[in-house]
Order: structure tokens, then C-alpha cells, then sequence
């Protein structure tokens, strides 16, 4: 993505520092407007903000998506991970266009709307400043937050046609005025960053059903998405139908299908239906189709994303898409050869390797030269039983399941094995034996 410069230039007296502005960073103010085309080119509308989401004290806001104005005046919300590219001429996105009216949450911002104009105060200088522009850059795929601050001082007038002096800032080193800052939730959740979904799941058991709500509502939909997932199932229920459809739909979103269709399956009927209806097409159909088994059936247990090439991929395309950080150790362990298509389910299964063989072997070999010809695969209908008896055999963390067809539809990781294994109520049973091995005084987890 190419730099999209400030719009006011040397001309408006920035000192040096903007003149170091990072070779990602977009400045909002030239976003502003822009035409937003879909991957065939057609426009779909224009950029009218830039929504984000507050964060600790001291931590930059997160870039949640872009509020894009429709040719009716009605303004949507396209998340940042439909983004494709940004440029001084257009930004273009991928995928269906969901046109729900956009509804900004509590713990949102619109960089526009929200920050430009507003008064903020410099660490290094007791003087309040204005923030006349903000931009944003990406620090993971997908993924970006608010970088640096434009500033001028408060109070400066133009003169002969030109503003006052602007500087550029870290984002930092101001700090918002006129804002609740909620220190209490605010520290928690700065503790909260560096925390073990497990851990962040243990924090939120421990909480009255208020003060979770409170911190739910403040975590970045992705954290609090991963330990919904290590939370017993009634609280899991009670905690998602407190959140608003539209936020309890995104964080179904960033469930993994499986978890994400058993936790559905334990909502009333209605409201099952109508967060189904208000999640993304392409991730309600993947838990649509997790529904229709039954719950202990290997079908029910899979994961419809696991890892899947094309058989004229090599060993170099296999690791490299074994290495993405957003895969589980479990899922990351296997890759499928399949016939197209490569989405679940896919064409024809030729078979799975396992990433220690790629390990073994020079980056330029062919994955389907490699596949493990012995392994059986298992059935959509395989009951527990039978998916137990087959980890024990092979020795696997991960394992294939196919149809009638012979199609790869999904993947059973051994960590969903054990979930239907052990009690239904063994979460809240760890979480509350972890509770009791915690210091009275200090809260950190003892040996005894």
C-alpha cells in the first residue's frame, strides 16, 4: 500500500517529523471520499469515516473497518480485512457487501467524527494542542491501528489563508482530553493484552455477570472471541445474549466454525436464527453446515478451514502456509491435498501430509508425491467412539474427514476430541481448581 502523504504539506509549517512519516501510514484526511470499488472494479461507494476501537490507556486504538456511504446516502461498515488495497485514487475490497446500516458500538470511535478538531494534551508539552489529522498503518495482515497524531496548537488561527503550525506525533504522546477513561476497565484490559485466552476466560469467570459485561464489551472483538471459546457453556450462552445482534455476531465471526456452531446449538431457536442471518454469508454457511450433524459425530466435531493445496503445490507453498500465526499448532501439524475447488468441501481428497515429512524434504518437491498413503480418513457419521479409536491408532492431532464422495469437508483436531471426552462441565471445573490456587493477596496462581 503506498504512502498517502499529508494533504497540507511543508507549506503548513510541519516541523521535521513529518517529513518522517512511515512508509505504510495513511492519513485519514485523504481517505476522505475516496471512491470504494469492488474487485470487479465497480464503485460501491465512498469513504466517509474510519471506525476504531479504544484500547488501554497508552495503547493506540485499533482500526476496526471503514464507514463507506452508499450512492443512497446509507453508510455501512467494511471491516479492514476486506481491504485489498489503499491508494491516492481508490480503495478496493473483496468479498460480498454486506449492507446493514452501520450502528457505532460504545467502546468505538470514528477518527473524523470523534478525533479531528478534538483538544488533546502532548507528554512533552504542558500547551494543549488540536488534532487536525490522524493516520493509520497496518501492524499485521489485516490488521492496523492509529499511528501518528497531526497537531496544532490550540487556539492558532489561519493567517493569509494558511493554518498554524502542524507537528507530527507518535499516537503515544498525547493523551485525549474531555474522555472517560474508565481507569479501572482500562487497566484490566491493559493486563488483559498480554494474557493466554485461557487466562482472559479464567479473569471473566471469576467477575460478576455485571462487571463482565463491562469488560466484554471493551475487549477487541477477536481477544474476547477466544476466550468465549474457553469458557463453560453456560456462560458462554449468557455472556453472548448479552451483547448486542450485531457485535454477537461478529464475534461469532472470529470463532472458530466449530466452536462457534456449538455454541449456536445452545441458544434458543430465535435468537440462533437471527445472529445466523446477521453474521457474514460465507462464515454463517460454514456453521449452517457444522448444525446439521449431530453433535458427537465426527461431522459435528470438525473444522470446515483446515489447511488445503492443490497437488502442484510444492514443499516451499506448504510451509509457508503452515507458518501463518493465525493457525493452531493442532490444524498447522497437516496439510490436505485435495482437487479443486480447495474450499470444504473441496474436489476429490488425494491424501495428507504431515509438517515433520515436509521437514524432511527439499522445498522445490511436490506435496502429492508426499502424501501418507496408509492413513485412513474418516467419515462424516464416525461417532465418538470411533474418532477416539482413531487418534489412538495413528497417533494424530489432526485428522481428515470425508464424504460419501470422497470430498475433504473439514478436520477434527484432538483438542475437540477431548472437549466431547470429558464432562460437560470440566471448563468451569479447571477454571474454578485454577481460582483456588491463587494468592488471597497478590491473585498470581500458586504451585500448592
Amino acid at each position: 500500500m503506498s504512502t498517502l502523504a499529508a494533504p497540507w504539506g511543508s507549506a503548513s509549517g510541519c516541523d521535521n517529523r513529518s517529513v518522517a512519516a512511515s512508509a505504510t501510514s495513511v492519513f485519514i484526511s485523504r481517505i476522505r471520499g475516496l471512491p470504494v470499488l469492488d474487485s470487479a472494479g465497480d464503485q460501491v461507494g465512498k469513504v466517509r469515516d474510519v471506525v476504531v476501537q479504544r484500547r488501554a490507556a497508552g495503547r493506540a486504538p485499533r482500526v476496526k473497518g471503514l464507514v463507506v456511504e452508499l450512492f443512497a446516502r446509507h453508510r455501512i461498515f467494511i471491516p479492514m480485512a476486506r481491504v485489498r488495497s489503499i491508494d491516492g485514487f481508490a480503495v478496493v475490497i473483496s468479498g460480498v457487501v454486506n449492507t446493514r446500516r452501520f450502528e457505532r458500538r460504545e467502546s468505538e470511535l470514528l477518527v473524523i467524527d470523534d478525533l479531528f478538531d478534538l483538544t488533546v494534551e502532548r507528554i512533552d508539552q504542558p500547551a494543549p494542542s488540536v488534532i487536525f489529522d490522524v493516520a493509520m498503518q497496518p501492524v499485521r495482515s489485516h490488521d492496523w491501528e492509529l499511528s501518528q497524531v497531526a497537531l496544532r496548537e490550540a487556539g492558532s488561527r489561519r493567517r493569509f489563508g494558511r493554518r498554524g503550525h502542524v507537528t507530527i506525533v507518535d499516537w503515544s504522546e498525547i493523551t485525549l482530553l474531555g474522555f472517560d477513561q474508565r481507569r479501572g476497565t482500562d487497566q484490566l484490559l491493559a493486563q488483559m493484552e498480554d494474557m493466554k485466552a485461557a487466562d482472559i476466560a479464567r479473569e471473566l469467570h471469576e467477575m460478576s455477570r455485571e462487571r463482565r459485561a463491562e469488560v466484554a464489551s471493551a475487549l477487541d472483538d477477536h481477544k474476547l472471541a477466544d476466550a468465549l471459546e474457553e469458557l463453560p457453556e453456560d456462560e458462554q450462552v449468557q455472556l453472548i445474549s448479552e451483547l448486542d445482534t450485531e457485535r454477537a455476531a461478529d464475534i461469532l465471526e472470529e470463532m472458530d466454525p466449530d466452536d462457534a456452531a456449538d455454541l449456536i446449538a445452545e441458544l434458543a431457536p430465535e435468537m440462533a436464527q437471527v445472529l445466523l442471518e446477521r453474521m457474514e454469508p460465507e462464515e454463517a454457511k460454514d456453521v449452517r453446515r457444522l448444525l446439521s450433524y449431530a453433535e458427537s459425530t465426527a461431522g459435528g466435531m470438525m473444522t470446515p478451514e483446515p489447511v488445503i493445496l492443490p497437488p502442484d503445490a510444492t514443499v516451499a507453498d506448504a510451509l509457508a502456509r503452515v507458518r501463518d500465526a493465525e493457525l493452531t499448532p493442532a490444524l498447522a501439524c497437516m496439510v490436505y491435498v485435495c482437487r479443486p475447488p480447495l474450499e470444504t468441501p473441496t474436489g476429490r481428497f488425494v491424501g495428507a501430509v504431515h509438517f515433520q515429512r515436509l521437514l524432511r524434504e527439499p522445498p522445490s518437491t511436490l506435496v502429492s508425491g508426499l502424501v501418507d498413503t496408509e492413513l485412513e480418513t474418516l467419515t462424516d457419521q464416525a461417532n465418538l467412539h470411533e474418532v477416539s479409536r482413531y487418534f489412538a491408532t495413528y497417533n494424530l492431532v489432526n485428522a481428515p474427514v470425508v464424504d460419501a464422495d470422497h470430498r475433504l469437508i473439514g478436520a477434527i483436531t484432538v483438542d475437540d476430541v477431548l472437549d466431547h471426552m470429558l464432562p460437560e462441565d470440566w471448563r468451569g471445573i479447571e477454571l474454578d481448581a485454577v481460582s483456588a490456587h491463587k494468592s488471597p493477596d497478590t491473585g498470581v496462581i500458586t504451585d500448592g
